[in-house]
């Protein structure tokens, strides 16, 4: 039973990793809780590369980078909105 937990464990850290996508902060708009990112394809929204519009959720998390950052981060669908979830400089 331990075995089958462990593993999947494994596997859901290992599909939430393949949900990140990597990009380029283009654009912060903190008044209105929006992000501008220029990112590469997100698979599991069907999103082809572009640079495109963000809601950010929770509201804080667009300080943790600024205009110009490299970054990895987590985008959903949230009430029908795309909503990055997740964002970190890349180092």
């Amino acid at each position: 039973m331990k075995r089958w937990m462990a593993t999947l464990l494994l596997l859901a850290s290992g599909a939430a990793m393949a949900q990140m996508t990597d990009g380029e902060v283009r654009k912060i708009d903190k008044d209105n809780g929006k992000i501008t990112i220029k990112h590469g394809e997100i698979k599991h929204l069907d999103v082809p590369a572009m640079s495109m519009v963000f809601r950010a959720q929770p509201a804080g998390l667009i300080d943790k980078v600024q205009v110009g950052d490299k970054v990895r981060f987590r985008a959903e669908k949230v009430g029908g909105t795309y909503t990055v979830t997740s964002i970190e400089p890349q180092k």
